[in-house]
């Protein structure tokens, strides 16, 4: 039996572009976006505990081939998969990855399905910018952004940007001075990180949650999993989406 044997295989559609998607639970909706190489067997298991926390989570599978193992072979399979879509800015300073669009689209429709205060969204690595892009136009409620790594840290200027448009990142500002936290993870020696955390104090002020742990591993919640890391996303999503 397959990982995703047990989940809902469908397809989402906007702007005339389209992604597999795989959905499991009930309650709250949160979104979780994976990390190259793709929706692994770690991701599925993050997944999993989310599922098992009273949500229904749904995964966008945005590259690679889901249900894979993290292997070099598919890393790099994933990594030219991005490198040549539109969908993704890998190395543009001050812009947001027009991909943010179609997930903001899928975050709008599953709140008006669910309903409640709002969706969760995760990013992860190359993603976990992404559910901060999502905060600034759609009803996200509790962004999660695990060791965010994009755009690429080549350069000290994207070593600290935090890939949005300055139009988003007003978005994002004003609607955390409303009210709105920001979880971020990471291990502290992550160089794919950068100085990003740095600059999310710097902007954010203390509605940004930093949980960081010792060491240069990367993955916090699948790879090189915090079961500390799962269990503050967890509760931060109770709290934020279960009033």
């Amino acid at each position: 039996m397959g990982r995703l044997d047990s989940w809902t295989p469908g397809s989402y559609t906007a702007g005339g572009t389209t992604h597999p998607t795989f959905r499991k639970g009930a309650g709250p909706g949160v979104i979780v976006i994976h990390e190259i190489p793709g929706i692994t067997p770690a991701v599925i298991a993050f997944a999993e505990d989310v599922v098992g926390r009273g949500f229904t989570v749904v995964m966008p599978s945005l590259f690679g081939h889901p249900g894979a193992g993290a292997t070099v072979r598919e890393s790099v399979r994933s990594i030219a998969q991005v490198c040549v879509s539109r969908e993704f800015s890998l190395f543009a300073l001050g812009r947001t990855s027009p991909v943010a669009t179609w997930l903001r689209s899928l975050a709008r429709d599953l709140h008006t399905e669910l309903g409640g205060s709002g969706v969760g969204a995760v990013g992860m690595c190359l993603t976990g910018g992404f559910a901060l892009a999502m905060l600034a136009d759609a009803p996200v409620v509790a962004p999660v952004l695990a060791q965010p790594a994009s755009p690429a840290p080549v350069g000290q200027a994207r070593k600290a940007d935090l890939g949005l448009s300055p139009g988003d990142l007003g978005a994002v500002k004003a609607k955390v001075a409303a009210g709105c936290p920001v979880l971020g993870l990471r291990y502290a020696g992550d160089p794919a990180v950068g100085t990003r955390f740095d600059t999310l104090r710097r902007e954010l002020g203390d509605k940004f949650i930093a949980v960081e742990f010792p060491g240069r591993r990367h993955a916090t919640l699948t790879e090189h999993r915090q079961q500390e890391a799962v269990d503050r996303v967890l509760t931060f999503f109770e709290q934020r989406l279960k009033p």
